[in-house]
């Protein structure tokens, strides 16, 4: 695939600066596309900019680190939320304002007052207590009407809750609506401590408060989304490109037509599309290399390893079962009938004027007799003479003969003659068959004609020809059940490897 793209690049002689400015804008595009598909599952992250692990394990349960890690110097979320159509929530904001103008209060004004009810108790006081108040009403119907729910954030809620709970009671098991209404009460305030308690809602309480929303509903029934109209000038780029790309292609090939080359650059397609964008990966990748950004080629190579591989065994055993199944067809047809009888019935049509198989066994015996055994003498003579001699060794009264001064070595001469001498003779006798000799050629056509017509004679005597056939189907079945899996099964990867192999070294 590399390859292609890069012939196609060369044919177009697309500029390398081109490309890479190209490249770079979908690089750009892709990352917006990802932060679009991401911004909903974090826009905790991306409102608060910090970042905690929670770890449990059984009963016990860690965060860490406390306090949480800030990472992101300012919220972003004012920038984007309204591509989402995400506004603040009405009623969760409000609640996050009266904890607000209770801190307000309280820093205008001593709390002397408050300690001593039975004293006149000053205007600002009872503004302090009308807000509590306030709380306590807006906190039972933040945990009834459940405000969370609409941002898919009720576990945030219950997150909310079991810390209340927790932090007055010191237990999971308590009410939440009394744990408000006990936290909320001027008596519970003045007992722990304002500013202890306060502080603790705002580290504890009001950053999970805060990541509640309420997101449009548009008329098709979805959540609003204009992230299109980010993407609008992207999708202008791309198109433009796309079109005078498979323009020049259709214009430079003459057998191509615009709609042809448009699906030379199929991969182009995932960026038209508006939904699945993460696909735009693919085309990412493809411009990427081709800029000479990248070289994505040993990562091609394994995709393309892997795929193969995959294909290479079910298609080796659907071959390998249609052929077998062809062959059991064709026995059970009686094709080889037909072609025994077909060899005996039809007149042989020569298209040359030549015996092949004659041609074939003299071009064979030429090479055997003039190349290859007088090359191979020695070899034989030794092989030869080492056999002799351990036949003799068996013989009665060998070992002494052997004892004798001088008798192995004139052994040894003796039998290395009379191998040479054979031997000669045999070359010589079948050089003399490679001799032009017309009556040779015809007796062996007659010998190879007998040989044919003897053997379908009697292979129809006593049903040798069905019982063939019969054999035959059973074998092939045989050879499905007991091999084919291996077949199928054998290491594809291996094989990849050794044609990778083969590739580099040519």
């Amino acid at each position: 695939m590399a390859q292609s793209f890069s012939r196609s690049q060369k044919r177009l002689a697309v500029p390398l600066w081109y490309e890479r400015l190209l490249a770079l804008i979908l690089l750009v595009n892709y990352g917006l596309v990802i932060f679009d598909l991401t911004y909903i599952p974090l826009r905790d992250f991306w409102l608060q900019g910090r970042v905690q692990l929670n770890i449990k394990i059984g009963p016990i349960k860690q965060s860490f680190p406390k306090p949480p890690l800030r990472i992101l110097p300012f919220d972003i979320t004012p920038y984007y939320d309204w591509v989402k159509g995400i506004e603040p929530y009405r009623s969760t904001t409000a609640y996050l304002a009266l904890v607000e103008q209770l801190n307000q209060k309280i820093n205008e004004k001593s709390l002397e007052g408050l300690i001593s009810p039975q004293k006149n108790i000053p205007q600002q006081n009872v503004k302090i207590e009308d807000i509590l108040a306030k709380l306590r009403e807006e906190s039972a119907a933040m945990i009834q009407e459940n405000p969370f729910q609409i941002a898919n954030k009720t576990g945030t809620l219950e997150r909310i809750k079991n810390r209340m709970r927790v932090h007055v009671f010191g237990s999971r098991d308590a009410s939440a609506t009394k744990s408000f209404e006990t936290f909320w009460s001027i008596d519970y305030l003045l007992a722990e401590g304002f500013s202890q308690q306060l502080e603790f809602f705002d580290q504890q309480i009001r950053p999970l408060i805060e990541t509640n929303y309420f997101r449009e509903i548009g008329e098709n029934g979805q959540p609003t989304d204009n992230f299109p109209l980010i993407d609008f000038p992207f999708f202008v780029i791309f198109l433009t490109d796309f079109l005078v790309r498979t323009r020049i292609i259709s214009r430079r090939y003459k057998s191509v037509s615009w709609v042809d080359a448009m699906f030379w650059r199929w991969y182009d397609f995932f960026l038209f599309l508006p939904v699945f964008r993460w696909l735009r990966i693919i085309p990412l990748i493809v411009r990427l290399d081709q800029a000479k950004f990248l070289n994505f080629n040993q990562v091609k190579g394994q995709a393309v390893q892997g795929f193969v591989a995959i294909i290479a065994e079910e298609m080796t055993e659907v071959i390998v079962i249609r052929i077998i199944d062809q062959l059991q067809d064709l026995v059970r047809q009686g094709q080889i009938r037909k072609l025994l009888n077909s060899a005996k019935t039809k007149k042989y049509i020569d298209i040359n004027d030549r015996n092949e198989i004659v041609e074939i066994f003299r071009i064979l015996s030429h090479v055997l007799v003039e190349k290859v055994l007088p090359k191979v003498q020695p070899d034989m003579q030794d092989f030869v003479l080492y056999n002799l001699e351990l036949s003799l060794s068996q013989a009665a009264g060998y070992q002494q003969l052997q004892r004798l001064p001088g008798m192995k070595t004139i052994q040894t001469q003796v039998m290395a003659g009379m191998f040479d001498n054979i031997y000669q003779q045999i070359l010589i006798l079948l050089q003399g068959f490679l001799q032009s000799d017309p009556e040779f050629d015809r007796l062996l056509e007659n010998l190879v004609t007998k040989l044919t017509q003897d053997l379908n004679y009697e292979l129809k005597q006593q049903n040798n020809l069905e019982n063939v056939e019969e054999l035959l189907v059973d074998f092939f079945e045989e050879f499905k059940i007991n091999y084919l899996q291996k077949l199928s099964a054998a290491d594809i990867d291996r094989i990849l490897d050794e044609t990778r192999t083969l590739r580099q070294a040519g």
